[in-house]
């Protein structure tokens, strides 16, 4: 049972992100930029701070706050993952954002970005999913364009044309779903849409899921992915791959559980987008050189395998661990891989042959993501695949299966195309290895070590996935 209170203490993991993203703008302003690391710092306060938030109010019954925000379960999952992925991803990009013009702004911009998302994944209201949109897409862009080079504005513009055709679109579709409805509350639209006209309801309802796709980078919203992973920084391209992702997936996941399907038929759609997007992720990713564009179209990928689970999520109870997990552990996988890239001055796959045998450990954090990416034992993805798969299977769609399991094999070769000039001989003309960063380093060892621990550890962390 779910009760409703309006205790704003209930919110402190979302209110220690706004505090620290203030706090950020409030203090970078009047301090001096070489000591700007103090920042970075509160950030990190405000982030453990509201994990250990989330850790208490994961203990206590479900409930409603404000009537639109609901606390359970996949809430506090997001809350977890969000909040790791945000510290790790501050912590690792040290070096690249040290004595910038705009270190504080950095920041400032990755907590408002990943309370969007963590917002998006607990709203249980469509005009406050369109705000909490907004919130994980407003300052994402100008974190696209935060470095200030021609590439990074020339992909935040990009960004931003896509990210405001697909918000427009999703207020069309909240639009629609209120008049068929008679409500934007998730709880009254199965009675809305049995009562209302469900043929307006179904077309906005596919509007809406269209601005999720483009947060979650899946087909068709995902034109943006590979030009705006490729014309950032690699630490904002992490953050733009894995954060907003998160929240929109389990957005999508809340949104349509609230839908009955005897109504809108919206599993069959969901395992369609699965299917292409999986594949064209793919597909793509093989022909690339480029480490930071083959990652965009593994992200991409990668959202398929996760819209498999959501497309059976009222049809059997694995669904939701089998989420919470696969979004887990693809959080700190992917996170990861792009800490590698970040940590080598290399942009493509030819240009890391020799890093095993010059940084061993940093090599070998890389073949862990990789590998991961894959679903290869004992990583976390591949834990997420299994229950993934179990899932599919269990709700019906055996079909999707064999072919996640096509996509999973076929992805094997161009991961392994990056692998292997690991340990080939070095080219005659090396990088410049004093432009490497030891803290991407680090977070890279890090984000792979926490992916094998989360992978190991699945048989504790899954039940706690399961809760109601």
């Amino acid at each position: 049972m779910v009760m409703m209170n309006e205790d704003p203490t209930t919110m402190i993991p979302e209110l220690a992100l706004l505090a620290g993203a203030v706090l950020a703008v409030l203090v970078g302003a009047w301090t001096p930029r070489r000591r700007q690391g103090r920042v970075r710092v509160l950030a990190l306060v405000a982030v453990s701070g509201g994990l250990v938030a989330t850790v208490v109010a994961a203990t206590k019954p479900s409930s409603t706050t404000f009537d639109t925000y609901v606390l359970d379960t996949t809430t506090h999952a997001v809350r977890a993952i969000v909040l790791v992925a945000v510290a790790l991803i501050l912590w690792w990009s040290r070096d690249a954002v040290t004595a910038h013009p705009r270190e504080s702004e950095f920041t400032a911009l990755v907590l408002l970005g990943g309370l969007g998302a963590v917002l998006m994944a607990g709203t249980g209201d469509l005009m406050l999913l369109f705000a909490a949109f907004l919130l994980a897409s407003v300052p994402l862009y100008a974190l696209a364009g935060w470095a200030k080079t021609g590439a990074t504005t020339e992909a935040a513009l990009k960004y931003y044309l896509s990210g405001a055709f697909a918000g427009v679109t999703m207020l069309a579709g909240t639009t629609l779903m209120y008049g068929a409805t008679g409500s934007t509350s998730y709880n009254a639209l199965p009675e809305g849409l049995v009562t209302g006209a469900a043929g307006p309801a179904a077309v906005g309802l596919v509007a809406v899921l269209a601005g999720l796709a483009f947060k979650a980078g899946a087909v068709p919203a995902h034109f943006w992915v590979p030009d705006v992973t490729d014309g950032t920084p690699p630490a904002v391209a992490a953050v733009l791959t894995t954060i907003p992702k998160i929240g929109a997936l389990a957005a999508t996941w809340r949104l349509l559980l609230a839908v009955p399907e005897q109504i809108v038929p919206w599993p069959l759609l969901v395992a369609v987008l699965a299917a292409i997007s999986m594949t064209l992720g793919n597909l793509a990713a093989f022909a690339q050189t480029s480490v930071l564009r083959l990652l965009a179209y593994s992200t991409v990928s990668q959202v398929g395998y996760v819209l498999m689970i959501i497309a059976v999520a009222a049809r059997t109870p694995e669904a939701q661990p089998a989420l919470l997990f696969y979004l887990a552990a693809y959080a700190l996988t992917n996170i990861g891989a792009f800490a590698v890239v970040a940590a080598h001055p290399a942009r493509t796959i030819d240009e890391f042959r020799g890093l095993g045998r010059r940084r061993p450990l940093l090599a070998a954090a890389l073949v862990v993501c990789l590998l991961g990416l894959v679903g290869t034992p004992p990583t976390a993805v591949f834990v997420g695949k299994l229950t993934a798969f179990a899932a599919a299977f269990d709700g019906g769609m055996a079909w999707l299966v064999v072919l996640a399991a096509v996509n999973t094999v076929a992805s094997l070769f161009y991961y392994l195309r990056w692998v292997a000039p690991l340990y080939r001989d070095e080219p005659p003309e090396l990088a410049d290895v004093s432009s490497e960063s030891r803290t991407a380093r680090q977070g890279a060892v890090t984000a792979a070590t926490l992916s094998l621990v989360l992978g190991v550890a699945a048989g504790l962390i899954l039940p706690l996935f399961a809760a109601s």
